[in-house]
């Protein structure tokens, strides 16, 4: 749903109708989905123009398929009218579109390997290192069983686990693995 508010009455020299033109050209530029989208068409400044120039623009609006709203938003004149109708207007539009991110895919375990992996220990919590591990939690969904369950075989399928155990890690202890934490856990 778009409002475009025009001055009708032209008091800074401007023509409103070429004004009008000139916005929804710019916006099918923009956004021709967007400029598809249903318009309401508020002509602002009625106390300034007079009756020819308001009836003038409202003809040139509604010869276009816009609904027209004359209004004075100085003292209210008219923008109740105006909000009523964009609200009965935006009732009759479909549900917002709803996107939703598409997982990485998950590469086999079996054809991750064993890559380079560095483990730091620092106040109790062990960090590790592993450039190859980014891209695998990129597609870790981590309120997800089976994601969960996947990450844990790449972890102890890729020499992680082996590593983490090298390096002194013992039950219950922190592991971070870029600002992932858990507790390990055998």
């Amino acid at each position: 749903m778009l409002v475009h508010i025009v001055d009708v009455s032209g008091s800074e020299g401007r023509d409103p109708k070429e004004d009008f033109e000139i916005i929804n050209n710019e916006l099918k530029k923009f956004n021709s989905e967007i400029a598809e989208r249903p318009m309401l068409v508020a002509g602002n400044k009625c106390d300034l123009a007079t009756d020819e120039q308001i009836a003038d623009f409202k003809s040139h609006v509604e010869s276009e398929g816009y609904k027209f709203f004359p209004v004075m938003a100085a003292i209210r004149h008219g923008v109740d009218d105006l909000l009523n109708t964009v609200l009965e207007e935006l009732s009759k539009l479909p549900p917002i579109k709803q996107y939703e991110p598409e997982a990485a895919p998950l590469v086999p375990v079996a054809e991750i390997g064993r890559g380079k992996v560095e483990i730091e220990e620092n106040d109790g919590v062990y960090f590790v290192k592993a450039e190859w591990l980014l891209k695998v939690l990129g597609g870790i969904n981590f309120d997800d069983y089976d994601s969960v369950n996947y990450f844990q075989n790449v972890l102890i399928n890729s020499g992680v686990i082996e590593a983490l155990k090298e390096a002194g890690v013992q039950e219950g202890d922190t592991v971070d693995i870029y600002d992932i934490e858990f507790d390990f856990v055998e």
